[in-house]
């Protein structure tokens, strides 16, 4: 019996790798520090001020443009522009994980926090250079599957370096338990050179001097971008397609704890079963933008996203009901897995190769804007209207994004991307591989 398309596809098992490398370093810088710095008894200003740790992964898109315009030094260059920077990064962000391992929260705990800023850094930029190298290796169709391939990994990595290291550090202690977390970090070092680089897209970046090659860095990626049919609708959709989940989710935890549900049924709820649904969501969704393309999905996924927060208006009407809210939150973590996978592959099919790196960080960073702005005045907003009316105005506003989906994808639709033959995972005639995957449902 032949494998599934997904068993036997080289760069999406690497994708798995490169999810787990880069998402172990998340919880380091936040709550298992967080954590660490409580038992050491360090004080609520310390620990409050290590929220802007987390800085870095929404600033990437500040030092993107170096990796997509400028060669690593040295050898690590005739390694290529993708995996050269990653070679870089990862001893240096193996160190600070070590660093932070071998540092003592309760003696020192600036040095603890340093060593996690170290780590933030350069586990944006790791990310940075990985997205890149994601965009470039797969095709348009691929790039769903090849989302949901790198959030697997993501999602088991941020339990290992978060409820894994906490559960440790009691029986082994704490820096064991991080030693443990700088160990798995090193494995990056040996993914890195087991992904085959991509050719490297033509060069369109500025010429002359430092200066001049330094401001074309910034500005060449957005006038690239810029300069296509739609970019001010597309850019208009990137933040606000969100915009529902984010009036929603910033309310959750109040609304949970208004209906009478205790700490023990919430943290449940939204433990191994969210956790489960979200990740088959995002399978789901990889392999619907395989099958039926990436504008179809986009649609199905997007208007299924909207439609499933219905689930939220009902659970407001069914205060202290276990099953409604087992199965409001499963419903939403599978339908939000489900539309993130189409989402994404989406925003990677926005970027020119080029300008992979930077294009998709500036992206990324578009993206949460809705959380950060409209989503801070839910609370007036639920204080003034009651539960019920508040998920009903929250659904309802997806619907902007939803309809500007809709005539981008009429007039602007997103163009297939050509990848070159040696680039694609084996010899075989492309038609052939394609007849395969869309049979396979890859």
């Amino acid at each position: 019996m032949k494998p599934p398309a997904f068993l036997s596809n080289r760069r999406l098992w690497i994708m798995v790798a490169f999810g787990f490398v880069a998402g172990l370093p998340l919880a380091l810088s936040g709550f298992t520090l967080r954590q660490w710095l409580t038992e050491g008894h360090v004080s609520l200003a310390a620990i409050g001020l290590t929220a802007n740790i987390g800085l870095p992964y929404t600033l990437k898109f500040l030092w993107a443009p170096l990796l997509d315009q400028v060669r690593p030094p040295g050898a690590l260059g005739r390694l290529g522009r993708r995996r050269g920077w990653l070679l870089m990064i990862q001893p240096l962000l193996v160190c600070a994980c070590l660093g932070l391992a071998l540092s003592d929260a309760q003696a020192g705990p600036g040095v603890a926090i340093a060593a996690a800023a170290c780590i933030a850094f350069l586990s944006a930029t790791q990310d940075i250079a990985i997205d890149a190298w994601r965009i470039e290796a797969f095709e348009q169709r691929m790039q769903g599957a090849a989302t949901a391939a790198y959030v697997w990994g993501y999602r088991v990595a941020m339990l290992v370096s978060g409820a894994g290291v906490i559960a440790s550090a009691g029986v082994v202690g704490w820096h064991v338990a991080l030693l443990g977390v700088a160990l798995l970090a090193a494995l990056g070092i040996v993914i890195t050179l087991l992904a085959p680089e991509q050719p490297a897209p033509e060069r369109t970046g500025s010429a002359g001097g430092l200066l001049a090659r330094s401001l074309g860095a910034f500005r060449d990626p957005l006038r690239d971008f810029l300069s296509r049919r739609g970019a001010v609708p597309i850019l208009a959709f990137v933040a606000l397609f969100n915009l529902g989940e984010a009036m929603a989710g910033v309310m959750l935890a109040p609304f949970y704890r208004s209906l009478g549900f205790d700490r023990a049924a919430v943290a449940t709820a939204i433990g191994p079963f969210s956790l489960v649904a979200t990740m088959a969501g995002i399978g789901v969704g990889g392999w619907l933008v395989a099958r039926i393309g990436l504008s179809r999905a986009l649609i199905s996924t997007g208007f299924i996203q909207m439609a499933a927060m219905a689930m939220y208006v009902l659970l407001s009407a069914s205060a202290g009901n276990h099953a409604v809210l087992f199965s409001t939150v499963v419903v939403e973590a599978f339908v939000q897995g489900l539309a993130t996978a189409a989402f994404l592959a989406y925003l990677s099919g926005l970027c020119t190769p080029a300008f992979a790196a930077t294009q998709y960080a500036l992206l990324s960073s578009v993206a949460p804007i809705a959380s950060h702005t409209v989503g801070g005045f839910s609370g007036y907003l639920a204080q003034a209207t009651g539960w019920t009316l508040f998920y009903t105005l929250a659904m309802l506003a997806s619907l902007p994004a939803m309809l500007l989906m809709l005539y981008i994808l009429r007039h602007y639709p997103p163009e297939p991307v050509r990848v070159p033959q040696d680039r694609l995972p084996d010899s075989r005639p492309r038609d052939a591989r394609l007849q395969e995957s869309r049979s396979a449902g890859a």
